[in-house]
């Protein structure tokens, strides 16, 4: 039998045919009209994406990661300190490329599973008035939690310091508004809510982080953004960018811009409240408490193999999901991505999946059951119209169902 291979993983996500064909395409070179004109689309659309219209956004060669490291070779000096909220595997890597490079890092530690609360920012930074810069990831995509950037970005602003957001897991996907939240610096990657291949990261420059930028006295060669913005004011980069991503890229966007950036929030809030319903209607526990919607995390039943089951559908089914990260989370949750190219049957492929998965591994489910259960949240909710309102703040995007007319 053939092996079709189905990916639930929160990176890399499924990319659209449409995609894949644009980066197929013979390879132009890039200091060429051509490629600048790619360029000047892509600028503007990424601050589309990025919602503004004050920043810029400049496209690494890169992860995710590179992106990151970016952020913190170009806002600080050696002199500097900097704040950095963990909880979970990518915060700690905020603090870890801090202290690559020397930086004083202090921490603010969030349980695994839970947000950071905003009062422990506004502590530490009362507490250390040397502190320069804020580091925090929107959606720590180890644990399936979202942080409530709205509400940190107040507490931050009213000192005197920076704010930079890995927003890697949010971009694309959940609501991110730099301008009208005040994000100074933001990083994503390519190979989420983008709908690409790994290997572009897009970090984000509000006017207001400039100042530090020009300031800063990190070793910056290949990531110095004094360069890019030289570079890019002339739609063109400055070192051999990713030729084939880019292009694809623009497609990419053009099909962002198609659907439209509430209709994307919408649809992965819609999405992602059908696959933890399920979840629990299979009788298991959530490991977030307060869910992001790139991505269902869940608790793995005592007695039960996760990294076997995370195994089990891989290698059986050519199903893949996410186990858990590190010594905190290993074979103690899994992961299950519900972003970028995916829709309702996707879901009612992942659910099955795992309702086949536990079966196997022995653990008394009533099979069917998170499938009808996500099966009828979703017949309901498109026949209705369903998915409302971005709330005031816009950091979440609720699911509930239309009132008939």
């Amino acid at each position: 039998m053939v092996k079709k291979k189905y990916l639930f993983t929160p990176g890399p996500t499924p990319i659209p045919p449409e995609v894949s064909l644009a980066e197929a395409q013979p390879i132009i070179h890039h200091r060429t009209p051509e490629f600048s004109a790619i360029i000047a689309q892509v600028k503007e659309d990424l601050k589309y994406l990025f919602q503004t219209t004050q920043g810029e956004v400049y496209t690494f060669s890169s992860s995710g990661t590179g992106g990151m490291e970016a952020c913190v070779a170009n806002l600080l000096t050696r002199k500097d300190r900097a704040l950095v909220v963990r909880g979970g595997k990518f915060g700690e890597r905020w603090g870890e490329l801090c202290e690559a490079y020397g930086v004083k890092t202090i921490y603010v530690d969030a349980e695994w599973g839970k947000a950071v609360e905003p009062s422990a920012i506004d502590k530490a930074l009362k507490k250390d008035k040397s502190i320069k810069a804020v580091f925090i990831t929107h959606c720590e995509t180890s644990t399936g939690v979202i942080n409530d950037i709205e509400s940190i970005v107040q507490v931050v602003h009213s000192y005197p310091v920076l704010l930079v957001v890995d927003a890697i897991t949010t971009v694309g996907i959940q609501p991110f508004l730099m301008d009208q939240w005040k994000i100074d610096v933001a990083v994503t990657g390519s190979q989420k809510g983008c709908m690409l291949p790994p290997g572009l990261a897009f970090v984000a420059v509000r006017p207001e982080a400039w100042k530090a930028i020009e300031k800063a006295d990190l070793p910056r060669y290949y990531w110095d953004l004094r360069e890019m913005r030289k570079s890019l004011e002339k739609d063109t980069t400055p070192f051999t960018p990713a030729v084939s991503l880019v292009r694809a890229l623009k497609v990419a966007l053009d099909m962002m811009k198609e659907e439209g950036l509430e209709a994307i929030w919408r649809r992965h809030a819609r999405l992602a409240h059908a696959t933890r319903e399920a979840i629990k209607a299979l009788g298991l526990e959530l490991f977030a408490q307060s869910p992001c919607n790139i991505l269902t995390a869940v608790k793995v039943p005592k007695g039960l193999d996760g990294v076997g089951l995370v195994k089990r559908l891989r290698d059986k089914y050519g199903v893949s999901i996410a186990g858990g990260q590190g010594e905190e989370l290993k074979g103690k949750i899994f992961r299950v991505a519900h972003v970028g190219y995916m829709n309702d049957f996707d879901i009612i492929t992942a659910i099955s999946a795992i309702e086949k998965g536990l079966h196997e591994a022995g653990y008394p489910i009533e099979v069917g059951k998170g499938v009808a259960t996500a099966h009828a949240l979703l017949i309901d909710s498109a026949s209705k119209g369903a998915v409302t309102a971005i709330s005031e703040k816009k950091s979440r995007v609720e699911v509930t169902l239309n009132p008939k007319t």
